[in-house]
This record gives C-alpha cells, sequence and structure tokens, in this order.
C-alpha cells in the first residue's frame, strides 16, 4: 500500500483479527476439553447412565448431544460426541432410514442449545452484533434453544409415527 505507513496497516491489520482472536481461544479451548472429555471417560459414562434409564433412543440423542453442548459448548462436537455414544445403541434396533433421520435431528438440536460463553458462535454474534454478554445471552442463546428444541420435538414426533 503505496502512502500507508506500516504502524496503520498494523492497527488495519489488528482491529480486523481482533474480533475472531476470541473465537479462535474459545474454538481451540473447546476441542482440548472434548478430548478431556473423551479420555476421562465422561462421555461414555454419561452415555451408560442414559441408556439405562429407559428414554426412547431420540431423547437420549437429544439429551446427549445438549449436555455435551452445555459443558462443553462446541457443537460440533457436542453432535460428533453424541453420534460416537449413540451409533452402538442404534445396531440393536435395527432402525429405518427414517427412524435414523430422527436421531440425527435430535442430536443436531441437542447440539445448539443453551449456547454461553464457551460457545464460539455465542462470541461471533456478540463480538459482531457488538453485543454485551446479557444481550447476547438474551438473544443469540434463547434462539439458539427455540431452535434446538424445536428440531429436537419435530424429531420425537417423527419417531413417533414411524
Amino acid at each position: 500500500m503505496s502512502g500507508v505507513s506500516n504502524e496503520k496497516i498494523m492497527a488495519i491489520c489488528s482491529s480486523a483479527l481482533q474480533p475472531a482472536g476470541i473465537i479462535i481461544l474459545v474454538t481451540g479451548a473447546g476441542g482440548v476439553f472434548k478430548q478431556v472429555l473423551i479420555d476421562s471417560g465422561v462421555g461414555e459414562a454419561l452415555g451408560n447412565y442414559l441408556a439405562g434409564s429407559g428414554l426412547p433412543v431420540v431423547v437420549l440423542a437429544f439429551i446427549l448431544a445438549a449436555a455435551v453442548r452445555v459443558i462443553q459448548g462446541s457443537a460440533t462436537v457436542a453432535m460428533l460426541t453424541a453420534c460416537g455414544l449413540i451409533i452402538p445403541m442404534l445396531d440393536p434396533l435395527g432402525l429405518s432410514g427414517a427412524q435414523l433421520a430422527a436421531v440425527t435431528i435430535a442430536i443436531g438440536g441437542g447440539s445448539i442449545v443453551l449456547s454461553h460463553v464457551n460457545d464460539s458462535g455465542f462470541w461471533l454474534a456478540n463480538r459482531f452484533f457488538g453485543l454485551t454478554e446479557i444481550q447476547t445471552l438474551k438473544t443469540w442463546t434463547v434462539m439458539e434453544t427455540i431452535i434446538g428444541t424445536t428440531g429436537a420435538v419435530v424429531a420425537m414426533i417423527i419417531s413417533i409415527f414411524l
């Protein structure tokens, strides 16, 4: 850039990267925490506990994904962890394609509920919309919970009629 000082270029780059920094930090920390859940056996223990509850598999899928989401923060990690815990429960049930789709929808719904400060999406909305943490909880978190819960209800309805 001709005519622009190095200091000005650094200031522009720094201001552009600042909002992404917290998002990258939270996402990386979420990946670390996911590995702690796996290595410590907490995820498997939670799955075994819920499997013994007698709840329908669609409800279990939603609860597992939501629990991991709240504990860890990442929707992606919540989905992957819930899938890993639910898949062994599915084999003996012999579910149809539509029933498997309902389980998938339930996992997706559970993975996005209750977004909070452990979630990089929370900080993305917070930083780019210029919201306070309280405003983000009142808007983003509520929106994500409505979407996720609606998905879970639809999955449960689908599973009842199949």
